[in-house]
């Protein structure tokens, strides 16, 4: 009986060293170069409302478990990370105190009251997004590149008038838009580290990008089969919804069927939106917070059953 294939114990029965705190380490590794980006685009006012949005996201995280008599857990980097995104999809010019209400409405209402990391139900940076589009509007919808008010490229899309920059600019980030999705490249970067330290899988990224590429083209702007699906990839806050936002664990499904029906489901909302909507031009924030409310569901028929379960 000493026999130490016969010993039993209870689960888990695979350990890794992996915990909250590494997984966020490395999603703020990967948020670096798109960072890095946005700085050296916007310039200072960038870095400014980075640096707020930050130290706003974990105040309030603090500020909440402290009154409610909770373990102050902001070493974890969560709140880092919804700072920083939420940071990534505003404009450089938005006012702070905005920046600071977002990251109030994302931490307590969406994160804290739903019971903290991993109770979310949608992702807070998103949600707070939504709350300060919907509030301020005009904020959040005016965009510059070195001091001068333009256009950004879905924007023009959408218009059919302008000029629209090259796809290489599109590509770098060097065109109006959000702080942190403008350059796809910084944010591939990002991508390849997450999946070299598995912190994320290909699916979610991959089909709901691959979602947007293919019907884009073939429903194009103006006519059948006459659309550019890869300009279109690398415009508005597709890259960064798809990499950093859709693929957060509490918010996403947990199998990979799941998984590829999220993205799938994404990018088919994304696509309706940026086409068809009267005069909203980008549609991933929406399409994530909406497939976000499906997980339930999509989770419910795509997990398998117990080895033995029977009705």
């Amino acid at each position: 009986m000493n026999n130490p294939i016969l010993t039993l114990s209870s689960s888990p029965h695979i350990r890794d060293n992996t915990t909250v705190h590494s997984i966020m380490r490395d999603v703020v590794i990967a948020l670096i170069p798109a960072t890095l980006a946005g700085i050296y685009f916007f310039k200072f006012r960038a870095a400014l409302v980075i640096l707020t949005s930050i130290i706003s996201a974990m105040a309030s995280e603090a500020l909440w478990q402290k009154l409610t008599h909770q373990k102050v857990t902001i070493k974890d980097l969560s709140a880092v990370i919804t700072g920083l995104l939420l940071a990534f999809n505003v404009p450089p010019t938005i006012p702070l105190w905005m920046v600071v209400i977002g990251n109030m409405f994302a931490i307590i209402i969406v994160k804290q009251l739903f019971g903290g990391i991993g109770q979310n139900f949608i992702n807070p940076a998103l949600a707070g997004r939504a709350v300060l589009l919907a509030s301020w509007p005009v904020a959040m919808t005016t965009w510059t590149l070195d001091g001068q008010t333009s256009a950004t490229p879905l924007a023009i899309l959408k218009s059919g008038h302008g000029n629209l920059p090259s796809i290489f600019n599109v590509f770098i980030g060097n065109v109006g838009g959000c702080i942190g999705e403008t350059s796809a490249l910084a944010l591939l970067i990002g991508f390849l580290y997450l999946l070299y330290k598995r912190v994320i899988s290909f699916h979610i990224p991959v089909f709901y990008i691959g979602t947007v590429a293919l019907l884009t083209t073939i429903i194009g702007r103006t006519s059948f089969m006459n659309g550019n699906g890869i300009y279109e990839i690398f415009t508005g806050g597709l890259m960064l919804g798809a990499i950093f936002m859709a693929t957060d664990y509490s918010t996403s499904p947990m199998t990979k069927k799941g998984q590829i029906i999220f993205a799938i489901g994404c990018g088919l909302l994304t696509s309706i939106i940026r086409i068809f909507s009267g005069a909203y031009p980008e549609g991933v924030s929406y399409s994530i917070l909406i497939m976000n409310l499906i997980v339930p569901i999509i989770d419910k028929f795509t997990i398998p059953k117990k080895f033995g379960e029977v009705k």
